[in-house]
Order: structure tokens, then C-alpha cells, then sequence
């Protein structure tokens, strides 16, 4: 589905797996509609295209991380909240939908994120998942699930692994 020629400054795929996250994380309390939620997604699109316009490097994928990252820690990150005040959610709304420790990164080639201070750290989107000679993704959640790296014993996935499976 997609094509990679090279490096790419484009940050759509990865705005995509954010949105997406944590647009499900509204779907699954059932309180918000699928036309809110559709509202709600391309306002978040949006604002983080703007939020991290000069501060995308793909050369460098964690330079700026810290500044792309979304939190919520008891404290709503400011751009969630923005976006759901388009479709009339309050704070106390979004504090009732939404887990109270949530950290998502986004960053170039990677989206990854957390919830809670103490759990694993799971993948969300990964561009290097796809096996060059096919352009069918192994998995659009990353190689291994969150539940595949607590059987490992992992506290979070190793920034280099590759799992391979033959048939």
C-alpha cells in the first residue's frame, strides 16, 4: 500500500497511527459518535501537522522527540483537548474517556506509546515492519504485541528487533 523511495519527509503515516489510537480510545467508551469521532480525528490531524511542522526530522528520527510527545498525566495534553473541544467534549469528559497516564510518541518511522507510568511500552505504527521484497506489512501494530513482550519478560520492546518467521 505504501511506497518508500527513499527518506521521506511526509508525517502522515505516523499522525495516521496517533489519530487513529487515540480516536479508538474515545470509540471504545461507546459516548462519542462515529461523526464526532470523524470530526474529532481531523481536527487532532491537524493540529499535530501544525504542532510538529519544524520539528519532524526523519535524518534524525528522536531529535525533538520529547516536543512531539502527547501526554496525558493527570494533566490533559493541550492539542487532545483542543481537538475534542470541536466536537463539545469537556476536560472532565476527556478525563473520564481517556487513561489518566497515556504517553504516546510520534516519531519519524515509529509510534509507540504507554499507559501508565509503570507499563510496557507497545508499537503503534513501525515503517521498517514491512519486508522490503513484499509490500504487505507483517502487522499494522508493530512485530510484536503487548501482550507477546510481557510473555518475553520485556519491560519495553528492544529499538532493533526484528522478528522474521519462516514457512
Amino acid at each position: 500500500q505504501s511506497q518508500r523511495r527513499g527518506p521521506r519527509v511526509d508525517m502522515a503515516p505516523e499522525i495516521a497511527a496517533a489519530v487513529g489510537f487515540v480516536s479508538s480510545l474515545l470509540r471504545t467508551r461507546g459516548c462519542v459518535s462515529e461523526q464526532q469521532l470523524q470530526v474529532f480525528s481531523g481536527a487532532l490531524r491537524e493540529a499535530l501537522a501544525e504542532h510538529y511542522k519544524h520539528h519532524w526530522f526523519p535524518e534524525k528520527p528522536f531529535k525533538g522527540s520529547g516536543y512531539r510527545c502527547i501526554r496525558i498525566n493527570h494533566k490533559m495534553d493541550p492539542l487532545i483537548s483542543k481537538a475534542a473541544s470541536q466536537i463539545g467534549l469537556s476536560l472532565p469528559q476527556l478525563y473520564q474517556l481517556l487513561p489518566s497516564e497515556l504517553t504516546l510518541w510520534v516519531d519519524p518511522y515509529e509510534v509507540s506509546y504507554r499507559i501508565g507510568e509503570d507499563g510496557s511500552i507497545c508499537v503503534l505504527y513501525d515503517a521498517t515492519a514491512t519486508k522490503p521484497a513484499s509490500s504487505k506489512p507483517v502487522s499494522s501494530y508493530g512485530m510484536l504485541t503487548c501482550k507477546n513482550q510481557m510473555m518475553l519478560g520485556r519491560s519495553s520492546p528492544a529499538k532493533n528487533y526484528i522478528m522474521t518467521v519462516s514457512s
